[in-house]
């Protein structure tokens, strides 16, 4: 079972490269699915249904989102329609969509799950206690193979889920930070482990936003109103194969186009 994860979708300039590249990227590396983070995706911050839409058509199987799942309002009733669109599983029960979906090929079922971390990000429920739920939700439900998005600030809580989870999923990468880190690594007991994937979106730029906006914001700590520069871009991510048998990762390799 092959995976291919994208790091997180930065505005039109971003869907507008997923589209060139992911085509390319598939006949590459032939996966079995397509997991594309997406919560910066719509122009500005969060996702829309038609940002969401462009990512499917483009090539995801699932899109995950994180901290500006539900920055939108008016994603919540397409987070409610559409189950491969999935938010942090630690949100309060309240929020719309579910944090979790199981994707199928042939026998095998595999499960996609989204979590977000609370060190330097919002108060949600603890992610160590909400995996722990999830995990049994997904395994009641059939999966065998288990693939997390754990969307964090801090590399230390990154790395302490991933050690945490090591043996009990098949594979854990992060998003959030849009810097691709270089320490992917299958850990001790079988579970693939990156701490951020990266970013798709403007290569010139301040994790997706135009330098000088971005300079202006943290030299002044005053409202900016930020964009997304055009110009050339970059698409982040990783591939990670997985053992169908017993779900146990045999290989994480990055990329960047």
């Amino acid at each position: 079972m092959r995976i291919l994860a994208i790091g997180d979708v930065v505005g039109s300039q971003g869907c507008d490269y997923l589209r060139d590249c992911l085509p390319k990227i598939k006949r590459e590396y032939h996966p079995d699915f397509v997991i594309v983070n997406g919560e910066n995706s719509a122009v500005g911050n969060g996702i829309i249904p038609k940002s969401a839409q462009h990512i499917f058509t483009s090539g995801a199987d699932a899109i995950t989102l994180g901290n500006h799942a539900l920055r939108r309002p008016e994603i919540a009733d397409y987070l409610d329609e559409n189950e491969f669109v999935i938010r942090p599983c630690n949100y309060h029960r309240s929020a719309p969509g579910n944090g979790s979906v199981i994707l199928e090929r042939g026998k095998s079922r595999v499960a996609v799950i989204n979590l977000q971390g609370t060190v330097y990000l919002d108060n949600n429920t603890n992610p160590f206690d909400a995996i722990d739920a999830e995990i049994e939700k997904v395994k009641a439900n059939g999966a065998s193979i288990i693939v997390v998005d754990f969307h964090a600030e801090a590399s230390g809580e990154k790395k302490g889920m991933g050690f945490y989870l090591d043996g009990r999923v098949s594979a854990i990468f992060g998003t959030h930070t849009h810097v691709q880190t270089s320490d992917e690594q299958i850990l001790p007991n079988g579970t693939a482990y990156i701490t951020d994937i990266g970013m798709t979106g403007p290569y010139y730029s301040v994790l997706g936003v135009t330098p000088e906006l971005a300079i202006q914001k943290m030299k002044t700590n005053l409202p900016v109103r930020f964009e997304n520069p055009d110009g050339p871009c970059t698409m982040e991510g990783v591939v990670i194969d997985i053992n169908e048998s017993n779900g146990r990762a045999e290989n994480i390799e990055r990329f960047r186009v």
